[in-house]
């Protein structure tokens, strides 16, 4: 494993997967600008490359791409047990609401609309580190056989590990450290995103359904209240 320098630490990688040029230089320089590491891929073959060689705190994918799509790059990113923590940001030209789900399905965290400024820009990628980092470090929890250690950044059930990504992992551990109780949806985005303004309530559902197929048997734990929110209970029916 490739020890990083103190420096390196400092500055979080963050992977631009965009095929114009123009517009990849001008994130990479403005992200350089405000602390970040920018490595630029042009396709999913040189994406793949940079992966391997070594991983980034955040991925920027963009939606079109000549080769394999985003969409297709995002579902193979989080089907590899090596890449599916790294928190992924989809730059789209499309702003209808199906498309921004269909990323979100695919295992995207955010999407951003294109054009859009430095500003916002580095406010999603800020967010989306922010939602990666367990609140507590030493935080350890667990809701009949369903534990979370926060520390080692782990999720089992019944003894077996699951495979949650990063979002689903604060979202599940905020829920397992309130079970019981109700959340609406503009009370998850508020306890679980943070300051993030940009994420549309719809957004909680599409993590909620991937929260539970990762938790698979565990699922039934995730309880929907119509026309409240959701919940995490113990009480679960036999």
């Amino acid at each position: 494993m490739v020890s990083r320098s103190h420096a390196m630490r400092k500055l979080p990688r963050v992977l631009i997967v965009e095929d114009e040029p123009a517009i990849a230089e001008l994130i990479a320089i403005n992200l350089r600008h405000n602390g970040f590491q920018p490595f630029w891929a042009e396709d999913g073959e040189s994406a793949q490359r940079e992966l391997d060689a070594v991983l980034p705190e955040v991925i920027l994918l963009d939606w079109m791409l000549p080769g394999q799509s985003g969409l297709s790059l995002a579902r193979k990113w989080r089907a590899d047990s090596r890449t599916k923590p790294i928190p992924i940001l989809m730059l789209t030209a499309r702003g209808d609401e199906p498309d921004k789900v269909a990323g979100l399905d695919a295992g995207a965290d955010d999407y951003i609309t294109k054009p859009f400024s430095t500003q916002e820009l580095l406010a999603r990628i800020r967010a989306v580190l922010r939602r990666r980092a367990p609140e507590q470090l030493s935080d350890s929890v667990h809701i009949g056989e369903l534990r979370l250690d926060a520390a080692t950044y782990r999720v089992t059930f019944q003894g077996q590990p699951l495979k949650v990504g990063p979002t689903e992992f604060k979202l599940l551990h905020f829920l397992m450290r309130h079970t019981e109780r109700v959340h609406s949806r503009s009370q998850l985005l508020d306890k679980v995103w943070g300051d993030h303004v940009y994420i549309e309530e719809r957004t909680v559902d599409v993590h909620v359904k991937r929260l539970r197929e990762a938790l698979g048997a565990a699922s039934v734990m995730v309880e929907t209240v119509r026309g409240a929110g959701y919940r995490l209970t113990a009480q679960v029916p036999t």
